[in-house]
């Protein structure tokens, strides 16, 4: 048997034993994972640095802080969530009482991206483990320096058979992908989601895939220019750019173009200096592939601030791109990086029309004070989530589902939509025996035909 193979076998034995079943079981383990993080919270920071370049600050805000928010929720509310819920019964029924039980799947595969490798590995496990499941968690070959803290992190609370972690590339994703799981999970790009729910689907597994997409930002001309620009530079640079849900580029009214860029080269000095390449509080591009198709979205002809980059330490200035066109190769793909190109728009059409007729995004933005022209983008467009007069952190509410739609995703999960997603609802009537109404028995008789056309309208 190969090593992925004996792990198959240890976790099925593991579900089996019922363990998990235990809600107190679950809790103990959610808990003490708690104490292990804020325990290595140095180590995974310093992992981050090394992989990323993210700032203590920013690790923590942007991804050990949020883990810890959303353990906190599902320690505080998981024996409610855990609880068979009962549903009406119809008269037709009766007696009897009908309820949904939620039980887990099994065993769930869940696979990470490089971008958030913490945040994006131990939310989805911690909603796995709380609905009762075993995990399989597949961590990204990228980020080699925060895999050994989350490893160690993990090792620490879980048995093996519980919760077992792999690293490697490609083969080790196909063999996996080859195994029957209970359920599959997983975050990053949309070419790796097809492979992964073509596979999926020879054995039916159910599959959340969270994906990414070219997310608008609209500023219409009612906006708070200085407090748009402040906004979108933060949520567009954090990480470097390389965040799922950033802005991935400005549909501006052309009335306030001038207005909003050069706010946001004034906010880009603000919040990175002048000399953002010497910011120690500024990242980097994961790795050297990433690096030179981001340096070849560039044109330089476009650019209006930034554009430098430093190519051994895999840095590249906050970039600002304008006059720019659907045609331009930064508008083929997710840019997945430091560079925000502006279009601009003269009618509400004009925005309904390009988004629509381009993939569905991942996350949708609007800076605007027209309450009548929010309501029509929000009802009209196609997105997964957003903000309004805001970017990114609807992301970090764990009462707001989060996910994607058509091409940018399946399934959703944060708080409760997190229990949800990992969980079967198991629906169970359960008749008394005290009453045996005759009259759904054959031989039917005529007399009964007026009460049940009553009872069942």
């Amino acid at each position: 048997m190969s090593e992925i193979s004996k792990i198959m076998e240890s976790q099925n034995d593991f579900f089996k034993s019922n363990k998990t079943l235990d809600v107190k079981f679950r809790l103990k383990h959610l808990k003490s994972l708690y104490s292990a993080i804020i325990n290595n919270l140095s180590e995974l920071h310093e992992g981050l640095k090394l992989d990323l370049g993210k700032s203590e600050y920013e690790s923590y805000m942007c991804e050990t802080g949020l883990v810890l928010t959303e353990l906190s929720h599902l320690i505080k509310h998981l024996k409610k969530y855990a609880k068979p819920i009962s549903v009406k019964t119809p008269i037709s029924q009766f007696p009897s009482k009908s309820y949904r039980i939620p039980c887990p799947y099994g065993v769930v595969l869940i696979m990470n991206p490089w971008n958030y490798p913490f945040l994006l590995s131990i939310n989805p496990l911690i909603e796995a483990i709380a609905a009762g499941n075993t995990v399989i968690l597949k961590l990204s070959a990228y980020s080699p320096n925060v895999n050994k803290a989350i490893i160690k992190v993990l090792e620490s609370v879980f048995e093996r058979g519980y919760v077992d972690v792999i690293c490697g590339h490609s083969a080790v994703i196909t063999e996996l992908l080859d195994q029957k799981f209970d359920y599959i999970f997983f975050t990053g790009s949309k070419r790796v989601g097809q492979i992964v729910y073509e596979s999926a689907a020879k054995h039916l597994t159910p599959v959340s895939l969270e994906l990414g997409g070219k997310s608008p930002c609209i500023v219409d001309e009612t906006a708070n220019i200085s407090l748009a620009a402040r906004r979108i530079v933060w949520g567009k640079y954090l990480n470097h750019g390389q965040t799922c849900v950033a802005p991935d580029y400005i549909l501006c009214h052309k009335s306030v173009r001038e207005s909003l860029v050069t706010e946001i080269k004034n906010q880009i000095d603000k919040q990175f200096s002048t000399k953002p390449l010497e910011n120690q509080n500024y990242g980097k591009v994961i790795n050297q592939k990433h690096f030179a198709r981001l340096v070849g979205l560039l044109d330089a002809k476009k650019v209006v601030h930034g554009g430098n980059y430093d190519a051994e330490r895999l840095k590249i200035e906050p970039t600002v791109m304008d006059n720019v066109t659907s045609d331009d190769a930064v508008m083929q793909e997710e840019i997945f990086g430091p560079i925000l190109p502006i279009m601009t728009y003269e009618k509400e059409e004009e925005i309904i029309s390009y988004v629509s007729n381009n993939p569905t995004p991942l996350a949708l933005y609007i800076f605007s004070n027209d309450k009548q022209r929010i309501k029509k983008f929000t009802a009209q467009l196609s997105f997964g989530g957003g903000c309004i007069n805001d970017v990114v952190i609807h992301i970090a509410s764990s009462d707001l589902p989060f996910g994607g739609f058509k091409d940018s995703g399946i399934g959703a999960y944060h708080g409760k939509a997190g229990f949800d997603t990992f969980t079967h609802y198991k629906s169970i009537l359960n008749k008394s025996t005290a009453i045996d109404l005759p009259m759904r028995y054959q031989p039917f008789k005529e007399s009964y035909q007026k009460l049940i056309r009553k009872v069942m309208r």
